[in-house]
């Protein structure tokens, strides 16, 4: 293998695992944690979707969507298979009732019954049935999140197609929901460009990211994290970012909307790629109901910043109450050693963290 475990040391405050490739060196979790390469030599991983049987699937932003087999349950892929390729920016993914749902820039495919069909095949491409092309096609915030709710309705993001601007289709700036029964409606409007979207466990109400906008200085404006409380509601793009930071070109404008403010604010220019809600057992009980950040980390700032998954910790209500760094070490002097693109709780309760520069999937679990 490519990465080669060597070492874990602990420590009063962190478990850190050392390997042979700078990579995923100097990565470090809270006490009582271990972390592992779950797979490697992949091709851009982003979004993970698990399968009734255990099977991780994952869509590469290089065009690909791969399925991943741990046939011996020992944390590490043995097996991968190809499921789709040539697609444009594949980062989504979502399973609802056995059937694959994936992304491109303008389209929603659908494979049925996804791992019965690679229990009958060996090799080759199972048929995918397209579900929509009326998306845009622009490459600027065009990759996708796909999340289904418990009712089988799919939700994905429309990213600005720019840095900061209008536009007279309504589908940018937003997270439309696409209904069971081929409806498009709005799940949220007003949203430059999210990548990251999850449910929480108890009220089922829709948790999202959204990136902030560039070029208005190192620390402004923060990125977000929001919730839906009534669906249709307006999120301040383009006119407000953050919490009240109007913007410069179209903040004085009349929008005709009431602005919903963030939950959280993030930080600048720390680009929030993919969260999940952690609703399993494996984790001590006070993770329960914890949302995952991934950070992807800053291009344009004097200092880079991000680079990490971070861990918010909710109320009953789904209030916050704090944040704080989960995993870290990507970003070491400023230099960067590997981005963290999503996160994904499987079935055993790991969690699974992609990484779109190393081309790897990590996997973190509780050893105490």
């Amino acid at each position: 293998m490519k990465f080669i475990l060597i070492l874990l040391f602990l420590t009063n405050s962190s478990a850190i695992i050392c390997a042979a490739s700078i990579n995923i060196a100097d990565l470090k979790v809270p006490e009582g944690f271990k972390i592992s390469i779950f797979s490697e030599d992949l091709d851009s991983p982003r979004q993970m979707a698990e399968g009734a049987k255990g099977t991780l699937f994952v869509g590469e932003r290089s065009g690909q969507i791969i399925a991943l087999i741990d046939s011996d349950n020992n944390g590490q892929a043995d097996a991968k298979r190809l499921i789709a390729d040539n697609l444009t920016l594949s980062t989504g993914v979502s399973i609802y009732n056995g059937d694959l749902y994936f992304s491109e820039i303008s389209k929603i495919w659908k494979i049925k019954n996804i791992e019965g069909w690679l229990s009958m095949h060996s090799s080759g491409f199972p048929e995918k049935i397209l579900v929509t092309d009326s998306l845009p096609n622009d490459s600027w915030h065009g990759w996708k999140w796909l999340q289904h709710d418990l009712d089988g309705n799919l939700y994905l993001n429309v990213g600005a197609p720019c840095n900061i601007c209008l536009s007279d289709n309504s589908q940018y700036a937003s997270i439309m929901k696409f209904t069971k029964e081929g409806q498009w409606t709005y799940a949220a409007k007003g949203v430059r460009n999210s990548v990251g979207f999850d449910f929480h466990p108890t009220t089922r109400k829709l948790y999202f990211t959204d990136n902030g906008r560039d070029w208005l200085g190192d620390d402004s404006p923060s990125c977000e994290l929001n919730r839906v409380d009534k669906e249709g509601s307006f999120y301040g793009f383009p006119f407000q970012h953050a919490s009240n930071i109007r913007d410069p070109e179209f903040g004085e404008m009349k929008s005709g909307y009431d602005y919903i403010n963030p939950i959280l604010e993030l930080g600048a220019h720390v680009a929030p790629t993919g969260i999940t809600f952690y609703n399993s057992s494996q984790f001590p009980a006070e993770f329960k109901n914890n949302l995952f950040i991934t950070l992807h980390g800053s291009w344009n700032r004097t200092s880079k910043v991000g680079y990490k998954v971070l861990r918010v910790v909710f109320d009953k209500a789904g209030n916050v109450l704090s944040s704080e760094d989960f995993l870290t070490g990507w970003l070491q002097e400023q230099n960067v050693l590997g981005r963290p693109s999503a996160p994904f709780v499987t079935s055993d309760g790991s969690l699974l963290i992609s990484d779109d520069k190393a081309n790897v999937i990590y996997r973190v679990t509780y050893t105490k």
